[in-house]
């Protein structure tokens, strides 16, 4: 699993009706955009993070200025 800081890391959730939990990349320890990651959760919390199976990370569009 390869991430850049500012994407995001999606774990789905593991019972039915479980929401996903969704967590930004403010930094990255391994090398090449590999875990462990610094995360900050949707609830607020900040952690580092190895991702399992159920994580997917969701890319964060990169945005040019005009001109």
């Amino acid at each position: 699993m390869k991430a850049n800081v500012g994407d995001w890391v999606i774990v789905r959730g593991h019972q039915v009706g479980e929401p996903a939990r969704k967590a930004l990349i403010l930094e990255i320890h391994g090398s090449d955009g590999a875990p462990p990651y610094v995360v900050e959760w949707d609830d607020g919390h900040i952690s580092t993070y190895f991702p399992a199976a159920d994580a997917v990370i969701q890319a964060h569009p990169v945005t040019h200025p005009p001109g």
